[in-house]
């Protein structure tokens, strides 16, 4: 059965990833949602707007696709599914998609925009599309080094803005209302298009004198000290492998020195410092190299590494909101499965340390007894759900796990509440009232025997405890009145079970059964008679 109210709290929760652009946050909650509630196309339609945003194309239009198929009248499921077609160059397919929604809704903005835009790419493939200004693969690093646009780096909504115009330049006329992509496009164009026109910075008059951008180290690939810095590199790391530490640091910044310009040996050194437990120098070291790298437009997975040093430095310290946050900085540059399994293991231990400081025992006596105010006026759904509050503040309280299950009981919900019992006991094996209510559980669940158990555990502990006494009796009462549990207890007597195997008596019993008078005549073998006898007292077989 889907699980609408689950499918809606992950959707919220979604909702809030996506808003913040996290976007893999926002598909994982979207995709649990869909577990919980598989018909409900908006689940469908923001998975994949999310895929859309993390450039997972063919993953968008098969989620799209998903939306229509549950709801077909809904014009938005086109609108997305125009949208993975219009991305994955598509374009006919595309138009024919937004057709179909503008038919379903022809006020939607959404659907007449994707459509004009589609149609106009169809005709710019035909005709030879005009290049695109931010197709160029070192865009990234050319506006890191840039003084003026180096922020915009690190801004994840104008980061997931350029990925799109970079996927599908159609989106490129809708982008420029961004002043930050005007800004970034003057870059890459070298003009100023703020001020109006395109003639080069230089071609003006300058009101004021110009900053010069941030000069390059004058370091040449190939030049002795860019030799020599390699060579320091290699007697570092020969250094590092022998765990002579202090002579491998020596090393690593002499080639920094030499060669300014490359980020690994400050990543060497920060490797050293990890070693030396000199975490603090290790943080300030990789977050330097990152710095050194993206000046000098390094590649993405260098980078990558040294945000992932620094998040370890941070997990060393304890420190796992800060572990989390640079791990999540390293995927966003290359997405390594060593780094998303760490990231994992942070997030876990971020979630044990909120949780930890959650607890207040004093908070959590206060829910339950609200639970149990609540409890009194029959509203039990309300009781489970302040008693599991309750809980939240104090885990190891059995008692509250006991009221819960009470409440449980109430609502029917058997199995719940003989889980609540089981951990009630395990925290205090003596608590008589987590086997009391684990018995009532278990009778309602018609597993009778069981529930005897409970209630025997029960007079265990208190011999006079009479709600104990009465449960076990109920038990046998309802176990003597039902004729497949009287068979199944019998059948676990070895004797009884003795007696059907042996094909002698088998055969008597169906004499018995279909001639009344054949009972006399076999009820004078004593042995017969012995065992007919044990039969009848268990119930199995009664004479009329």
């Amino acid at each position: 059965m889907p699980d609408s109210a689950k499918a809606n709290e992950l959707k919220q929760a979604g909702n809030v990833a996506t808003a913040a652009g996290n976007f893999d946050e926002a598909a994982r909650l979207y995709s649990e949602a869909i577990e919980a509630d598989p018909s409900n196309h908006v689940l469908w339609s923001n998975r994949s707007a999310s895929y859309a945003n993390l450039g997972e194309y063919e993953k968008a239009l098969t989620d799209a696709e998903k939306a229509i198929e549950c709801k077909p009248d809904w014009a938005k499921g086109y609108s997305r599914k125009g949208l993975a077609l219009a991305y994955l160059q598509r374009h006919e397919e595309a138009i024919k998609t937004y057709e179909e929604g503008v038919r379903l809704d022809p006020s939607s903005a959404a659907l007449k925009e994707g459509l004009q835009d589609a149609r106009a790419a169809k005709a710019k493939e035909q005709g030879g599309a005009f290049p695109n200004p931010f197709s160029d693969p070192m865009m990234i690093p050319k506006l890191a080094a840039n003084p003026k646009t180096k922020h915009l780096v690190d801004d994840v909504e104008f980061m997931t803005k350029l990925k799109l115009v970079q996927a599908n330049p159609q989106m490129l006329s809708t982008c420029l209302q961004d002043p930050r992509m005007m800004l970034a496009l003057s870059t890459m164009m070298g003009v100023d298009l703020h001020n109006g026109g395109g003639s080069p910075p230089q071609a003006r008059r300058p009101t004021q004198k110009a900053t010069p951008p941030p000069e390059k180290m004058d370091v040449e690939q190939g030049s002795p000290e860019v030799q020599q810095a390699k060579e320091e590199k290699k007697l570092g790391t020969e250094a590092y492998k022998k765990k002579d530490f202090d002579t491998a640091l020596s090393h690593y910044t002499k080639a920094a020195e030499l060669d300014p310009t490359d980020m690994v040996y400050i990543l060497n050194q920060a490797a050293v410092r990890m070693e030396q437990e000199e975490l603090d120098k290790c943080i300030e070291l990789s977050l330097k190299a990152v710095e050194v790298g993206r000046e000098n437009r390094a590649d993405f997975k260098l980078i990558a590494k040294a945000l992932a040093r620094c998040a370890s430095a941070y997990v060393k310290q304890e420190n796992y909101e800060k572990a989390k946050l640079y791990y999540e900085k390293s995927l966003s540059e290359h997405r390594l499965p060593e780094t998303r399994t760490k990231l994992s293991e942070v997030e876990k231990k971020v979630k044990e340390m909120r949780e930890t400081a959650y607890l207040d025992e004093a908070k959590a006596e206060e829910e339950r007894e609200r639970g149990n105010e609540l409890f009194k006026e029959g509203k039990y759904s309300d009781a489970v759900k302040v008693y599991t509050e309750a809980i939240k503040r104090n885990p190891e309280s059995p008692k509250i796990y006991s009221n819960r299950a009470g409440a449980y009981t109430k609502l029917a919900a058997f199995d719940l509440a003989v889980r609540d019992c089981d951990k009630c006991i395990k925290l205090d094996p003596k608590f008589i009232k987590g086997f009391i209510r684990k018995g009532y559980a278990l009778k309602g669940m018609m597993q009778l025997d069981n529930a005897m158990d409970a209630f025997q555990k029960a007079t265990e502990i208190d011999e006079n405890c009479q709600e104990a006494i009465a449960g076990y009796r109920e038990c046998m009462v309802a176990a003597d009145a039902d004729p497949e549990h009287i068979k199944k207890r019998a059948m676990r007597d070895p004797e009884v079970a003795q007696i059907l195997s042996d094909p002698g008596m088998r055969l008597i019993l169906e004499q018995m059964q279909s001639d009344p008078d054949a009972a006399k005549e076999h009820l004078t073998n004593a042995d017969v008679a012995r065992k007919i006898q044990k039969l009848v007292s268990c119930g199995l077989i009664a004479f009329r």
